[in-house]
């Protein structure tokens, strides 16, 4: 997402608020380590809920829970930033502006998997997630055989983002974003 797009998340967010409506983008709002590290909490609670859904064969209840502990490494990361979302798609592209511009050190694959596409082409986690929690199926083989990589990529995203959360380092939106 271009620059201006990413303004644009910013932009719609603003204009929501102001007129007292959801917003459906990113606000900007002040950083806050504590809610980073609530957002690090529920992340880390997704894993222990893959393992129940796994230990009880809901299968398809694991993509989202695996979809959303990359997700919540994301709000947390924006939270340290001051950003608060409720944008999907402006969420993974805020992380990539952020991560491209060297302001974090973040797993590309982090931000893909959690990234909305548009193109029937382009798929993502958000479209695996969509797949399980609608389609008719509960088991799922293909679920099963990824369970043990896909554990580890969330819980290596979880680590990463503990590594910006705990940081002393301190993270500001970039200028060139600012309205």
């Amino acid at each position: 997402m271009a620059r201006n797009e990413l303004r644009d998340c910013f932009r719609s967010a603003i204009k929501g608020d102001s007129i007292g409506k959801k917003h459906k983008g990113l606000l900007i709002k002040k950083p806050d380590s504590k809610l980073a590290g609530k957002y690090l909490d529920k992340a880390k609670k997704n894993i222990e809920l893959c393992e129940i859904y796994k230990n009880n064969r809901f299968d398809y209840m694991i993509p989202e829970a695996w979809y959303y502990t990359l997700y919540y490494c994301a709000l947390a990361i924006l939270s340290k930033f001051g950003v608060e979302s409720r944008n999907q798609r402006c969420t993974a592209s805020f992380l990539r502006y952020v991560k491209d511009n060297g302001l974090i050190d973040y797993d590309e694959e982090f931000i893909n998997r959690i990234m909305v596409y548009t193109d029937k082409e382009e798929m993502s986690d958000v479209d695996e997630r969509e797949t399980a929690r609608y389609g008719p199926y509960i088991e799922s083989e293909e679920v099963s055989r990824q369970y043990n990589h896909r554990i580890e990529i969330c819980k290596k995203a979880i680590s990463q983002c503990e590594e910006i959360v705990f940081s002393n380092k301190e993270f500001k939106i970039p200028k060139e974003l600012s309205l």
